[in-house]
C-alpha cells in the first residue's frame, strides 16, 4: 500500500482544490520548450504525468506550441480524489486522461512512455528507490524523466523573503521542495542502475502579483490549508501587512496595485541509460 503524506492528503483534499487551481502559477514556456528538446523519442509522444494535481501543468503542456502537435496521449495520475475531480473539469483535451495513482504505482504498462513528468509534486515521494524503479519500468528505452518546480524567489525582494518566513514556519516537518530531500533519489540503487546523472536548469523571472494573489497562493499551500481558522487568519493578516509595507517591492502598475512577484523554475532531467 502506497503512503501519501498526511499533510498532502488533508491539505490537498476535497474542498481545497478550486483555490489551488486558481491561485497557483502556471509554468514558463521556456522551461516547457527545454523539456521538449530533451525528449529523445519521436512524435507523437506518450507522456505520463504523476502527481498531476488539478491539471495546471497538463494544460500548459497541451497549449505550448512545441508540444501541441507532438503529443499522442498524456496519462495523468493523482492520488487525491478532489484534485482528480478538478482536473477533469479543467482539462478537456481528448488526449488527456486522469486516474488514481502514485509515484511507485502508476498502472501504466511496461515501456509505454517517452516522458515521465512530475510538476510541483515529487518532494512528496515517500520512497525514491521504488519510484525510480517504476519510472524505469514504464519508460521506453530512450525515455526521460522531468521534474519541475516553481518557487517564490526570496533573494530578489525582501517582501518575498518575509512572506516565506511567515508561512514556512507552519510546514510541520513536511518534505517541502526547498529542503532538497528529494535529491536523495539520485543516489538510490534503482536510479543509478537505470538513469544517467541528472541535469538541472533554473529560470529566473517575475509574474504579476497583487495582494489577493499573494494571500491566495499562500493559503493554497497544504500546510496552511490544514491550519485552524484562527491560525490561518493570523497568517493572512501578517502577509497582508507585509505586502502593505512594500519592502523591496517593484511596481508594474501601482495604480492597480500590481507588482512584480519574483519566481524561479527548476527543471531536473534524468535520461534512461
Amino acid at each position: 500500500m502506497t503512503i501519501v503524506h498526511n499533510i498532502a492528503k488533508v491539505g490537498f483534499g476535497t474542498g481545497t482544490n478550486e483555490l489551488y487551481d486558481r491561485a497557483r502559477p502556471s509554468y514558463q514556456p521556456s522551461a516547457l520548450a527545454h523539456i521538449r528538446q530533451a525528449v529523445r523519442g519521436s512524435a507523437p509522444l506518450n507522456v505520463v504525468e504523476l502527481g498531476a494535481g488539478t491539471g495546471i501543468f497538463t494544460r500548459a503542456l497541451l497549449a505550448h506550441p512545441d508540444w501541441a502537435n507532438s503529443m499522442n496521449e498524456i496519462r495523468a495520475s493523482e492520488p487525491s480524489e478532489g484534485m482528480r475531480s478538478q482536473f477533469s473539469k479543467t482539462v478537456t483535451d481528448p488526449r488527456a486522461s486522469v486516474r488514481e495513482g502514485t509515484f511507485d504505482t502508476t498502472h501504466i504498462e511496461d515501456g509505454w512512455a517517452d516522458l515521465v513528468i512530475i510538476a510541483q509534486a515529487f518532494h512528496w515521494c515517500p520512497d525514491y528507490d521504488k519510484a525510480s524503479a517504476e519510472f524505469a519500468r514504464i519508460l521506453k528505452p530512450d525515455g526521460v524523466v522531468a521534474l519541475i518546480w516553481n518557487l517564490e524567489d526570496r533573494n530578489r525582494a525582501a517582501w518575498v523573503a518575509q512572506i516565506r518566513d511567515r508561512f514556512e514556519q507552519h510546514e510541520g516537518g513536511s518534505p517541502q521542495f526547498r529542503l532538497g530531500l528529494w535529491r536523495a533519489t539520485f543516489s538510490t540503487p534503482s536510479y543509478q542502475a537505470n538513469f544517467e546523472p541528472p541535469e538541472e536548469n533554473v529560470w529566473d523571472y517575475v509574474l504579476p502579483g497583487n495582494k489577493e494573489i499573494v494571500i491566495n497562493r499562500a493559503c493554497s499551500k497544504s500546510y496552511i490549508a490544514i491550519l485552524p481558522p484562527d491560525q490561518k487568519q493570523s497568517v493572512v493578516d501578517d502577509i497582508s501587512a507585509i505586502v502593505d509595507r512594500k519592502d523591496g517591492m517593484t511596481w508594474m502598475d501601482e495604480n492597480k496595485g500590481i507588482f512584480e512577484y519574483p519566481y524561479q523554475t527548476f527543471v531536473i532531467m534524468a535520461k534512461k541509460k
